[in-house]
């Protein structure tokens, strides 16, 4: 793996608490997430902070490996239990992926002696990793909903 990917990975896991308050602050005011106005804040950043410490090794793996099938999938059912609409889900998935990349190019590992390549190697990784998320949480939500289960 190159050097720039074990940085951004390092950093996602150690720093997940930082990421997923700003994350919160960020849900909680934003006009596409209305639900997480009142939610707990603890109980969000908690769910924030196990996605960011599952994203390496998600993001090791080819493709989703059974147990982050199942860790989205129980994603999705906390946050239908939680009472927040399948759109807010992806929304605040959305929102995830922006703030671990917003973090990381804060912490200035995008310095100008990286190569442009691992960067975009990296990002590219990491929507794709979302894009599993969102289409499992999606698949997840229409099962609950069917099944009105809450």
């Amino acid at each position: 793996m190159k050097t720039y990917a074990i940085k951004y990975l390092e950093l996602a896991e150690k720093h997940a608490e930082k990421i997923a308050a700003r994350w919160a602050k960020d849900v909680k005011n934003n006009t596409r997430t209305p639900t997480y106005k009142s939610l707990n804040e603890e109980a969000m950043i908690y769910q924030c902070v196990r996605f960011y410490q599952n994203f390496a090794k998600m993001f090791l793996d080819e493709k989703p490996t059974d147990d982050v099938l199942r860790y989205f999938r129980s994603y999705a059912q906390e946050s239908y239990a939680m009472g927040i609409p399948a759109k807010e889900t992806i929304y605040a998935l959305i929102l995830m992926r922006r703030h671990i990349w917003l973090y990381a190019e804060f912490q200035s590992i995008f310095g100008s002696g990286i190569d442009q390549r691992q960067a975009l190697d990296t990002l590219g990784r990491t929507i794709l990793l979302f894009d599993y998320a969102a289409y499992e949480v999606t698949k997840e939500y229409q099962e609950l909903m069917k099944k009105g289960k809450k």
